[in-house]
């Protein structure tokens, strides 16, 4: 029988319920590693995601020769490193004569491997490369904006794939407002081939339009690259199930007989019986009638008072 350690001071009690579950979640933070072997152009990607995810990302710069994260097995030293760092993201670079320039990106569930696509770079341009007014860089931890062009992001399963993990890993804290002026980034994804997308970082230039809305204008800052499709895999459809799984707490219960409208708000609907009123008996001593009858008697008696006359 494992034995249950117990914190035993106040700073490991509070780190504790840092990680423990909550209704409303923190942010994901993503883990950055090198494998057993890595090229210049991979130090380079790894050193540009790192700087554009500064704020929530843990970076280990030591070779990892035992981390592969498709085989069975080799995914332990990484569950482990999530769990110790609190990161639900991971991006693992490798190199290798077989998959140069290897880029995995994947996403853990409860700090166990939850899905994987893995990428190879090409076509790299580092954010140094560009020359720009550093007036426009984008500021750290702002929202950025996503644009996926092409329609193979809803046609092709590893496209829709790897839609899914950018936007995980780019989008950082979920926010219920935005400011516009707050907005300085765009994410830009572009489908060139059924495995092939091409990625690029642009900051966002606000002019005057004439109107309440700005007229905004694209300039690229970097990284830029070819991000070649290579193999995915989904998570099992009991681990989604429970991954997907909301609070009970969360969930809005849905009044009975209300709805909502824009322009007249909280609309409600009452139900009322249908009014059988024509099968309603009637009293037997009404007033109306005893009146009728005593008016048709006296008329009687007169008409008789006339014969007899």
């Amino acid at each position: 029988m494992s034995q249950i350690k117990t914190p035993q001071n106040g700073r490991a009690r509070r780190e504790i319920q840092k990680r423990a579950p909550k209704l409303v979640e923190n942010g994901k933070k993503t883990l950055i590693l090198h494998g057993t072997k890595t090229s210049s152009v991979l130090k380079a990607v790894l050193a540009d995601i790192y700087h554009l995810k500064k704020n929530d990302s843990v970076k280990y710069s030591r070779k990892n020769d035992s981390i592969r994260p498709f085989e069975s097995g080799g995914e332990t030293s990484l569950e482990f490193f999530s769990l110790k760092t609190d990161c639900s993201l991971f991006v693992f670079g490798s190199h290798s004569k077989k998959r140069r320039n290897n880029l995995v990106i994947g996403r853990t569930y409860d700090h166990h491997i939850y899905d994987l696509v893995e990428v190879g770079v090409e076509n790299f341009k580092s954010m140094e490369s560009f020359s720009y007014d550093r007036k426009l860089a984008p500021q750290t931890g702002s929202k950025p904006f996503f644009a996926f062009i092409g329609e193979g992001f809803e046609s092709v399963e590893e496209l829709k794939h790897l839609k899914e993990v950018l936007l995980d890993l780019f989008r950082g804290e979920v926010v219920s407002n935005l400011s516009i002026v707050g907005l300085d980034r765009v994410y830009v994804c572009t489908v060139v081939s059924s495995n092939r997308v091409f990625f690029t970082h642009c900051a966002l230039r606000l002019k005057k339009s004439g109107t309440i809305v700005p007229r905004m204008e694209l300039v690229e800052v970097g990284p830029s690259m070819d991000l070649l499709v290579r193999r995915h895999r989904l998570p099992d459809e009991s681990l989604r199930k429970a991954a997907m799984k909301a609070a009970p707490e969360l969930t809005k219960k849905k009044e009975k007989n209300v709805s909502g409208d824009s322009i007249q708000g909280k609309i409600g609907k009452v139900y009322i019986p249908d009014q059988q009123v024509g099968e309603k008996a009637l009293p037997n001593k009404a007033k109306g009638v005893k009146r009728e009858r005593r008016e048709a008697k006296m008329k009687g008696e007169a008409k008789k008072r006339k014969q007899d006359s």
